[in-house]
């Protein structure tokens, strides 16, 4: 595989996986049945944010490298 094209799948799968394992262990938790629906997409959209801004940040330091 090309080096400059296994870079980006790299930026958006890492971070895809590590959330899902993080969002599958919230709800096998105990008191996952007293969050509320609310909550939940607060703290999605949240972490939706973050990462966006994170893959930006990357994505800026790259094209600052060149």
């Amino acid at each position: 595989m090309d080096d400059h094209k296994r870079g980006p799948i790299a930026v958006w799968i890492i971070p895809l996986i590590v959330g899902l394992v993080g969002l599958n262990r919230v709800m096998h938790s105990p008191n996952y049945d007293m969050y509320r629906a609310v909550d939940i997409v607060q703290l999605l959209g949240s972490g939706l944010c973050f990462g966006a801004t994170l893959v930006g940040v990357i994505f800026g330091l790259r094209m600052a490298r060149r």
